[in-house]
Order: structure tokens, then sequence, then C-alpha cells
């Protein structure tokens, strides 16, 4: 068979979510097709360093293969390197990706990297942005829907401007919380009725989200919210069954079957989904199927206004009275553990795990060469 294509998978980041990049990149490094693609890993820190792996894959989740990079004396990006050195790195002078980046040392060029990170600086368009000014092509939304998918506020605006329905919000900063906190509450009381949702604007995974009961929940719940970030969410509550839907593609997206959370714990949080395995997952939901089919509707419609690439999952909320459908949030680059609801759910669909992967590499070589823009005259 031809060449193979070579793959860089980087994971971990600094993000309150590397430990879930790890579990993710071990879990996509295990299923990839060695006899398409030839993959090189690199890590980065939790303090930054970027070191290239070429340890086992199953020391990846424990965190152990960083002392194995170390030990192995492989080449990290220096600590106080700045960005304008940093993209200039990733390039030797015949414009082919530096061997910094590929990780087996032979300075090959590298086809597609699939940035399994995360959370902020790897799920919100800032690496995104590196690869688009080294030129590499890569996995998943570009700047732009990463950067707006991260940002629950922004993406509110955006599905509010496409006529997807929400629960209603409000939003305040930090030094709008930490200046007058009763006036905040004051705001919030006027609009909301208790229970009322609380969380970092960009953040995932559930992280820095509290169900606040009462007044002094709401007051913890703000504080809370806004050590993860400047800008924090407050929603209405909907009594609803959370469902969740996987779209895959480029600007012809097609949708998944959908799939039920049943949270172990009052809501989705963090814990539910990575410590105690206590919440339940059903695929497919059992829906009527026009509301599947209006689920599945409403996440090509928000992937499409996002302008997203790839792949993302859109969560939503299903009434537990009315049966309406509200859309929650966009996971631009969604968990892919062996308990992730995106590769499960395509799995439903009838895409294994490794055809996924394939596809997802693809898709962004595709939508590369589709971004390719002329700037001669």
């Amino acid at each position: 068979m031809g060449d193979k294509k070579r793959v860089l998978v980087i994971f971990g980041g600094q993000s309150s979510e590397h430990e879930v990049s790890r579990i993710s990149a071990a879990s996509i490094l295990k299923n990839i097709n060695s006899d398409k693609f030839d993959v090189s890993m690199m890590g980065i820190t939790k303090d930054g360093k970027w070191l290239p792996y070429n340890g086992p894959i199953d020391k990846i989740p424990s965190g152990e293969w960083e002392q194995i990079a170390l030990k192995d004396g492989t080449r990290s990006i220096p600590d106080k390197m700045n960005l304008v050195d940093s993209i200039v790195s990733l390039k030797d002078d015949t414009g082919e990706l530096d061997k910094t980046l590929a990780s087996d040392g032979k300075g090959k060029k590298i086809d597609v990297v699939f940035p399994v990170l995360h959370g902020c600086n790897g799920e919100d368009g800032t690496i995104q942005g590196l690869f688009e000014l080294a030129g590499i092509p890569y996995v998943g939304c570009g700047v732009l829907a990463s950067a707006v998918g991260m940002d629950k506020i922004y993406a509110k605006i955006i599905f509010e401007k496409a006529g997807i329905p929400q629960a209603d919000y409000l939003y305040f900063t930090r030094k709008e919380i930490a200046g007058d906190i009763e006036s905040v509450v004051d705001k919030i009381e006027g609009k909301f009725e208790y229970p009322i949702f609380v969380k970092p604007s960009n953040a995932g995974s559930s992280v820095g989200v509290t169900k606040a009961h009462d007044k002094n929940e709401l007051k913890e719940a703000l504080i809370y919210a806004a050590k993860y970030d400047r800008k924090v969410l407050i929603e209405e509550f909907i009594n609803g069954r959370e469902v969740e839907c996987a779209v895959l593609g480029n600007d012809e997206p097609i949708a998944s079957t959908v799939g039920e959370v049943i949270p172990g714990n009052e809501f989705y949080d963090y814990k539910a989904k990575y410590i105690d395995n206590s919440s339940k997952i059903k695929i497919p939901a059992d829906l009527p199927e026009e509301t599947v089919e209006k689920i599945r509707s409403y996440a090509i419609k928000a992937f499409k206004a996002l302008d997203c690439a790839g792949l993302s999952r859109v969560d939503f909320f299903v009434h537990k009275e009315t049966g309406e459908v509200y859309i929650n949030e966009i996971n631009t680059l969604p968990g892919f553990t062996s308990i992730s609801m995106y590769p499960m759910l395509w799995e439903e669909s009838g895409i294994p795990y490794s055809e996924l992967i394939e596809r997802l590499i693809d898709l962004a070589i595709e939508r590369f060469k589709d971004n390719l823009k002329e700037y001669s005259e």
C-alpha cells in the first residue's frame, strides 16, 4: 500500500480537563489504524512543557508518561519561547514540520495533527490558531468555531440569532461579582426562580458548575465559577432529560442517533462524568421519533451556525412535562474516552471507533485544502 499518513496526536494541556485529555488520547491511540497511519505523540504538561513521547500508551492516562518522556531525553520546546518562536519551530527552512514535533526524531512531514485537548488552551481556538499560522492541517473545528463554542455566553448569543430554543440567561464579569455581589444576586433573583445554574463561561466537563437552590448557595456558586473564568453565566433551570447528539462532517454534516444521560448526581457534573461512574447512558434515547429528528436538526443547525468542522457533540434538554427541546451547549472537541458519548453515538449509528478516527483525519485534510487562500494579485 502507499505511504501512510503521518498523524501527530497531542494530549494533556494547561486546562482543568488535562486528565480527561490523557484518557481520550489513550483511547484514540489504541484504536487508530496503524496500517493506514504512522502515529507520533506529543504531550503538553500542566506547566506548559511540550514533550515528544515514545513510550507505552497505557502510561498516558495515569500521567506516568511525563517522567518517561523526560527520562528519554526528548527535547521539549523551551519554556520561555514566545509565540512567534514557537510557530517558527514547527517548520524547518524547507516548509516541512520540524522534528521538534515529530517524536520519532526523523523530521518527516506531519500530514495532520489530532489535538486531543479538552477545555481552555486546547478547545478554545488558541492552539488551532497556532496550527493555522504554521500551515498544518488539524482535526476539528477552526479558530472561530472553537473560540465561540468554548465561550458559553457567545455561543448562546449565536444560538439565539439562529432561532434555536434555549434556557433564558444572564451573565456577569468576575469584577462585577467581586465588586457588588449583592447587586448581582438581586438582578438574578429578579429574573429567575430557584434552582439556578451558575457556570464559568469558558470551561468544559461541567468544571466550576453549580446548581444553586437558595441565596447563600447562589453567592457561593458565583464566587466558585469566577475562579475558573472572568465571565460567569447564569441560566434558568430546565426540568429536562439530558440528551446528546453527535455531528460529523464539514460543509455537509450528518447527525447521529440521540443518546440520553441519566445523571448519578443531581446533574451531570465532573464527578458523575469521570470519577464515580454513577451515571448511566442510554443509546438510543427512548424518545418519540419526532423529537429525535428535531434534536438532530437542531444539532446540525447549531454546528453550521458556529461554522464548525470535523466534529462536535451538541447537548440538549427535553422538558419532562412539555416535551419541548432546548439546546444546552456545543462541545467542539468532545471526549473520546471509553465511556464518552460521541464515539458511542456513532458506533450505534453504524460508524465504528477506528473508522470514525479515519473520517476525522480525512475531514481535517479536506477542510485544510478548502481553506487555502490566494494572496497574490
